[in-house]
């Protein structure tokens, strides 16, 4: 019994520091700014609570914010869908080939290692109308669309062309998730299914994804928090606009928060951004039953 109570005593000793660290760092600013949220704040004057004020606005009267949740959501699912296949696809055939691995694994996953920020003024340049592709196209006499300057349509033709950027970015990272899930996975097994007459299709079906369903989750569950919370690129490339019509739950936050200095208001749009996190990583590990396995 003192033996257990020592140990006890040295794991709270170990886990204290990290612990500590973590509540001040994560949860202290979380209640922080839901109580923020409740009250007319403008960082200047001592905060004032107003109750569900905030909320009422965000929700009834805030039309930017109706179009902020409509983008996050198409750029969410459009990420999720589109980066989990092709990181999939590119995966399963890099762990097949015998020559050039490493060389296509290094080019695929360069962009995720350089500044979004950079990376959004470069992508910006070239989708300007008068210049970059456009200037292209003009030399085969095609005359080109106005990339980042669209309005029509329910989904914007601005929002397709930042999130196609996104996916040529980020899909190396899903890629490498999946590249290291599937290296674990013992040759034995794919081995044995090829002795019993399975094809490398059948042998991908019923071994390789239910193998793979715990990075599976993994990587859904970043991919769709890193979309809804997403601002970088959107920013960099089009700032929200034209006329708030590429807006994103994080281009509205900062520009309530950061240039109108609402920043009880922009903490309501950050508690919204929390509970939708908090929800499709719910759904997320629901809806995705991982098996255990036993040899």
């Amino acid at each position: 019994m003192e033996k257990i109570l020592k140990d006890k005593k040295a794991i709270m000793i170990f886990i204290a520091p990290a612990f500590l660290l973590f509540t001040l760092i994560l949860f202290v600013p979380i209640l922080q700014v839901c109580y923020y949220s409740l009250c007319d704040y403008d960082a200047l004057t001592k905060p004032e609570f107003v109750g569900l004020k905030n909320y009422v606005k965000l929700f009834t009267a805030d039309a930017t914010m109706r179009i902020a949740v409509k983008n996050s959501m198409f750029f969410m699912v459009f990420s999720a869908v589109s980066q989990q296949v092709i990181g999939l696809i590119l995966a399963v055939l890099l762990t097949n080939i015998g020559h050039g691995r490493n060389f296509f694994k290094n080019v695929y996953y360069l962009p995720c290692v350089l500044s979004s920020a950079a990376l959004g003024l470069l992508w910006a340049f070239l989708f300007n109308p008068k210049m970059g592709l456009n200037q292209i196209l003009a030399w085969f006499g095609i005359e080109g669309p106005m990339w980042l300057m669209d309005t029509k349509g329910f989904i914007v033709l601005p929002m397709w062309v930042i999130a196609f950027v996104a996916l040529w970015q980020y899909v190396g990272q899903t890629m490498m998730l999946y590249i290291a899930q599937i290296s674990g996975i013992s040759k034995e097994l794919y081995e044995a299914s090829y002795i019993d007459g399975a094809s490398k299709i059948q042998s991908f079906r019923y071994l390789t994804l239910p193998l793979i369903k715990p990075m599976m989750i993994t990587s859904l569950s970043l991919n769709c928090i890193g979309s809804l919370k997403f601002f970088d690129l959107v920013y960099n490339m089009t700032q929200g606009g034209p006329n708030h019509v590429s807006e994103v739950l994080a281009t509205h936050l900062y520009e309530e928060g950061f240039k109108y200095f609402k920043y009880g208001y922009a903490s309501s749009i950050s508690v919204v951004l929390l509970v939708m996190c908090l929800i499709v990583s719910f759904i997320i590990n629901k809806c995705i039953k991982v098996e255990t396995y036993e040899g």
